[in-house]
C-alpha cells in the first residue's frame, strides 16, 4: 500500500487538489446521470398504443426517480461518516484506523441496506398512493421500483465503498467502477426491457432490473478492489467484526447528516405530491426538467465531494485554515461550472426536452417543462452554495445546525409557497381560503428557487463563521 500518497497530496496547490478530487467525482456523477437519462430515454420510447398511457409511463418514472433520489439520501446514513472519518484518519496518517473505519462502514451499509429493502418492499404501494399517483401510472411505478428495492443493499454497500475511497483521496477508482456500471446498465436495461434474440424481455420493469443488476456488479467490484488494497485502504475480514466504539463515531457524523438528507427527501416527496396533483403532463415535465437540472446539481455534488475530503484530511493534519481555503476554492470552481450549466438551460431548454419527448403527442410536456428548466438557471449560484458548503460542514462533523436550515427552507418556504403558486386557491381549513397564483408547474419551480436562495445563503454564512473548525468526530 502507498500510505504516503494522501499526505503528499496535501502539499499540492489548492486548485490542483480540488480538481484532482473533483474531476473524477464529476465524471462519476455524470455516469450516474447517464444511467438515469438512459432509463428516461427508454421510457419515452416505450411503445404503448394509447398516447395518454405513454405520458403515464413518463409520470411513473418521474415518481420512481424521486424515490430513487430518496435512496441516495438514505445512503448518507453510511457515506458521510465514512468519508469524514477515513479522511480524518488518513490526514493524521493513522491507516490502521482508516482501514477499520472502512470495514465498519461496510457492516453498516449491509445492515441499513437489508432494513431499507424490507421496508421498501412492504410499503411501496401505500407510499405511491400517498404521492397522489393513480391508475396505471401508480401500478407501473410500483412494478418499476420493486427490483431496485430488492437489490438495495448492494447499492448502499457500493456507495459506502466509494465514500471510503473518497475519504482516502481516491475518487478515480469510484469513477472507473461507476463507468463499468454505466456501460453495463445500458445494454442490460435495453435487453431486459425489449428482449434480445429469442428472449422477449420483461417490458418496462426490465429497465429497473438492468439498473439494479449493474449496481450489484459495481458493489462486488469495489469490495474486491478494497480487499486487494487501494489508496492506503485494505479491507480485512477482521475489520468487519462490529466495533461499537467506531460505529458510534461513524453514526455521530452520519445520523445528523442523514436526518438532514432524509427530511429533505421527505419534503421533496411532499413537493412531488403537489406537482402530481397538476396531472401527468406536469409530472412528466417536472421529471424531465429535473433530469437535465442534474447537470448542474451533480457538478456541485462532485465539488462537494472534494470539499468534504479536503476538510477532513486537513483537519486531521491540524491545518484548519487550509481546510477553509480549499472549500472556498471548490465553491469558486464548482459554482462557476454550475452557472455555465445554467446558461445551457436558458439557451437549449426546448431541444433538451425533445430528446425525451419525440412526437407531437408529447409536445405539451415540452411546452410545460421548458420554462421551468430556464427558470432554475437563476438559482445555480445558490444551489452551488447549498451543496458544496453542506458537504464541507459534514466533512468537519458539523451536521446538526444545518438540519434547521433545511427544515426552514422546505417547510417555511418551498412547500407553502408551492401550494400558493400552483393552485387557483388554497384551502386553509378553518381560516378559509386564499387566492393562489395558478401558475402550474412553473409556480412550483418558483417556490423551489426561493428555497434554494434561502438555504444557499444560510449555509454560506454558517461555513464562513468558522465554528466547524472546533468540532471533534
Amino acid at each position: 500500500m502507498d500510505t504516503s500518497a494522501p499526505q503528499d497530496a496535501l502539499s499540492r496547490p489548492l486548485g490542483r487538489q480540488v480538481l484532482v478530487l473533483a474531476l473524477p467525482a464529476l465524471a462519476q456523477q455524470y455516469l450516474h446521470l447517464v444511467v438515469q437519462l438512459s432509463d428516461q430515454f427508454l421510457a419515452g420510447r416505450f411503445q404503448v398504443s394509447d398516447p395518454a398511457a405513454r405520458v403515464g409511463y413518463l409520470s411513473a418514472l418521474n415518481t420512481a426517480g424521486y424515490l430513487y433520489w430518496f435512496v441516495s439520501s438514505y445512503t448518507v446514513l453510511v457515506s458521510v461518516g465514512s468519508t469524514a472519518l477515513v479522511a480524518r484518519f488518513v490526514g493524521a496518517r493513522d491507516f490502521a484506523l482508516a482501514n477499520r473505519a472502512a470495514g465498519q462502514s461496510i457492516v453498516l451499509a449491509v445492515v441499513f441496506g437489508v432494513v431499507g429493502a424490507v421496508a421498501a418492499l412492504v410499503g411501496l404501494p401505500d407510499l405511491i398512493r400517498a404521492l397522489k399517483l393513480e391508475g396505471d401510472a401508480a401500478r407501473v411505478c410500483v412494478e418499476f421500483l420493486t427490483p431496485l428495492a430488492a437489490l438495495l443493499a448492494f447499492q448502499i454497500t457500493e456507495s459506502a465503498c466509494a465514500a471510503c475511497l473518497a475519504g482516502a483521496g481516491d475518487t478515480r477508482t469510484g469513477l472507473k467502477v461507476l463507468g463499468l456500471v454505466a456501460v453495463l446498465n445500458v445494454p442490460l436495461a435495453w435487453g431486459l426491457c425489449f428482449g434480445f434474440g429469442p428472449f422477449r424481455g420483461f417490458g418496462f420493469i426490465g429497465i429497473a432490473l438492468g439498473t439494479g443488476l449493474s449496481h450489484v456488479i459495481g458493489c462486488i467490484t469495489l469490495l474486491v478492489i478494497l480487499s486487494r488494497g487501494r489508496s492506503g485502504l485494505k479491507l480485512h475480514l477482521a475489520n468487519l467484526v462490529p466495533d461499537t466504539g467506531l460505529i458510534r463515531r461513524l453514526l455521530w457524523v452520519s445520523v445528523p447528516a442523514a436526518i438532514d438528507s432524509l427530511s429533505a427527501a421527505f419534503c421533496q416527496l411532499w413537493f412531488l405530491s403537489i406537482v402530481n396533483r397538476l396531472g401527468d403532463t406536469a409530472a412528466s415535465a417536472h421529471g424531465i426538467a429535473l433530469r437535465w437540472e442534474a447537470l448542474g446539481f451533480l457538478s456541485g455534488a462532485a465539488f462537494g465531494t472534494a470539499a468534504m475530503t479536503l476538510v477532513g484530511q486537513n483537519l486531521g493534519a491540524r491545518t484548519p485554515d487550509r481546510a477553509a481555503r480549499s472549500v472556498w476554492v471548490a465553491f469558486a470552481i464548482g459554482g462557476g461550472l454550475m452557472c455555465c450549466m445554467g446558461v445551457l438551460f436558458v439557451l437549449l431548454a426546448e431541444p433538451m426536452f425533445k430528446v425525451f419527448c419525440p412526437g407531437a403527442d408529447l409536445q405539451p410536456i415540452v411546452d410545460t417543462g421548458a420554462p421551468a428548466l430556464r427558470l432554475i438557471a437563476c438559482a445555480m449560484p445558490a444551489l452551488a452554495s447549498q451543496i458544496i458548503f453542506t458537504a464541507a460542514l459534514r466533512g468537519a462533523g458539523d451536521a446538526r445546525v444545518p438540519v434547521l436550515f433545511s427544515w426552514l427552507g422546505f417547510l417555511g418556504v418551498r412547500i407553502p409557497l408551492a401550494y400558493l403558486m400552483t393552485a387557483p386557491q388554497v384551502d386553509l381549513g378553518p381560516l378559509g381560503t386564499v387566492r393562489g397564483a395558478d401558475m402550474g408547474l412553473l409556480g412550483a419551480w418558483v417556490a423551489m428557487c426561493a428555497d434554494l436562495w434561502l438555504r444557499g445563503t444560510f449555509f454560506a454564512l454558517r461555513f464562513a463563521s468558522g465554528k466547524w473548525k472546533k468540532i471533534e468526530v
